[in-house]
Parts: C-alpha cells; structure tokens; sequence
C-alpha cells in the first residue's frame, strides 16, 4: 500500500471511531485494528495518538488555509486585499469546524473541547507567519506602518478565530460584527490609515 494511503486510511479509522467513541477511550490497538493493519505500523507515521488527532484536525481543514497561503503569496496583489484573504480563510475553516463537530457523535463536551483546541492552534499556527509577512510587506511598500508585524498578526487572528468560531465566547451576531467592527478601527489606527478606509475587511456574518 502506497505510504500516503497508509497514512489516510490511519486518519480514516479515527476518523469512524470517533463517531462512536470518546476521544480518550480510544487507543492505538483500536485503530490500527481499525485500519487493518499492525499496531507497529502506526508508529512508523505517528509518534503517538495525539499526533492522529493533530493530523486529522489538519486534514479536515487545511483546503481553505492552503488557499490563502497561495493567494496571499501574490504579492501584486494590496496587502489589506490579501488580509481580507486571512479573513476569510478564518471563517471558511471555522464553518467547516463547526459543520463536521455538529455532524459528529461526540461524547461528551471535553471531547469537543480538546478537538476544538487542536483546531484553533492549527489554524493560528498555519496562518500567522502568512500575515506576518503581509504585514511586513506592506510596512516595505509604505502601505502600513507598524514596528511589530508578528505582534500584530498575531493579536489579528485570536480575536478572528476566537469570534468567528463563537464557540469559546458565545455571542450574537450583532456582538460579532460589532468586534470585528473594532478590530478594524484598531487596524486603521495601528497602521496609519484613514477611518473607515479598512471597512472592506468586514465579513459577512451568518
């Protein structure tokens, strides 16, 4: 069997346990039983269960972060246009988080919890060093003007992943748009720019 079917077919079966099982109940024997395959196997792609988890968080929502990686490398492209990419990606992964944990069979909330954490460091992970050098681009250019671009990106995508996923702190629409509303006005002033000059970032929230 080709190495990266093995490695899905390891994703797959944790994947269908974790319809039926708590997250913490299931063990390495279970999935390569699972999978079909010897439990030694397993290891030769994975340290450990917890990396599984981390690859299946990855798998399921890396098509939109990929996407933005490539669009934001377009470097003729502004580099607020690009942001609002970032933006977006944000909540094209969060929507499609929050579709497959509604679909799943999770028992109980820690479950949800840990998976939930997996995919809210992932997604920071994978995007921050894509923003920070957005920023740093356009502090080159003279398009932003701001001494701590890594700073920056970072404080920029807590406060999207935190409220447009709207699972850690529930609120309501008008809370939501009202924050990210703020953020920008942050964002304007931060980096020079007129008021409502950044408005075009705002995204629509369902």
């Amino acid at each position: 069997m080709p190495v990266m079917d093995k490695y899905n077919l390891i994703l797959d079966s944790l994947q269908s346990l974790l319809e039926n099982q708590n997250i913490q109940t299931i063990s390495v024997s279970e999935i390569a039983q699972t999978a079909g395959i010897a439990k030694g196997s397993i290891y030769y792609y994975f340290p450990s269960k917890d990396a599984i988890v981390e690859a299946l968080v990855e798998r399921s929502y890396s098509s939109s972060i990929e996407t933005a990686k490539r669009l934001a490398k377009q470097t003729h492209i502004p580099p607020f246009t690009r942001m609002a990419l970032i933006f977006q990606a944000c909540r094209n992964s969060s929507s499609e988080f929050l579709k497959q944990n509604n679909a799943a069979n999770y028992s109980s909330i820690q479950e949800q919890t840990i998976l939930h954490h997996k995919y809210l460091r992932y997604i920071i992970s994978e995007l921050k060093p894509v923003l920070t050098e957005i920023i740093r681009q356009g502090i080159e250019s003279g398009e932003i003007s701001f001494e701590h671009p890594g700073s920056l990106a970072e404080i920029v995508l807590l406060v999207l992943t935190v409220k447009i996923d709207n699972t850690l702190i529930p609120s309501t629409r008008e809370e939501i748009e009202q924050t990210i509303l703020a953020l920008i006005s942050l964002l304007e002033k931060g980096t020079e720019n007129p008021k409502g000059s950044l408005n075009f970032l705002t995204l629509p929230i369902s």
